[in-house]
C-alpha cells in the first residue's frame, strides 16, 4: 500500500533564517513558521487565536534561497514531510521534536524594494514587451500555417 507524507504551511517566518554548511558542502538552513488560526471560545463567546510553531529545514539550493530572501515576519508558502527526531538536552532529559523538510517554497506578499502600489496609481508591474527585429525574424513557412505550435513534440501522453 502506497503512503503519503506531505505537509502544506502557509505562514510567517518567526525569525531569520540560520544557515549553516555541512562538511559535504551541502547548505542547510532552518527557519520557524507561525501558522495561527482563530475559534470562538465556548464558555466566553470571545474569539481565541491559536498560534503553532513549526521547525523547518531547507537543504541546497533551497536553503540558500531561503538564507538570501526569507526574513522575518515574511508570509511564506512551505511544502514538506515530517520528520520524527529525539534528542538528550543538558539535563539529560530525552525529548522529542517534530521537523519540517522543506522540498517546495514560496514567497508571498509584495516584493521588497518594488514600491508601494500608490506610487504608479496601483497600475499592475509588467515587463516590457519583447521587441522584434524584422531583419532577423524568420518569416513562417508557406507550406503550414502559423499557429505557434511548430516546435512542439507530437508525443503527447494523453
Amino acid at each position: 500500500m502506497a503512503s503519503v507524507n506531505k505537509v502544506i504551511l502557509l505562514g510567517n517566518c518567526g525569525r531569520d533564517p540560520e544557515i549553516r554548511y555541512l562538511p559535504s558542502g551541502q547548505a542547510v538552513a532552518n527557519v520557524s513558521i507561525a501558522t495561527s488560526s482563530r475559534r470562538k471560545d465556548r464558555n466566553t463567546g470571545e474569539s481565541v487565536e491559536d498560534t503553532q510553531w513549526h521547525r523547518v529545514t531547507f537543504y541546497d539550493r533551497l536553503a540558500e534561497i531561503v538564507g538570501e530572501y526569507v526574513r522575518k515576519g515574511q508570509p511564506v508558502y512551505v511544502e514538506g514531510r515530517l520528520k520524527y527526531g529525539k534528542y538528550t538536552d543538558q539535563a539529560g532529559v530525552e525529548k522529542n521534536t517534530v521537523d519540517i523538510i522543506a522540498t517546495e517554497m514560496q514567497l508571498l506578499g509584495k516584493r521588497e524594494g518594488m514600491g508601494s502600489p500608490d506610487e504608479d496609481g496601483g497600475a499592475p508591474r509588467r515587463a516590457p514587451p519583447a521587441t522584434r527585429n524584422p531583419a532577423t525574424a524568420s518569416a513562417p513557412s508557406a507550406s503550414k500555417p502559423a499557429s505557434g505550435f511548430e516546435d512542439m513534440d507530437d508525443d503527447i501522453p494523453f
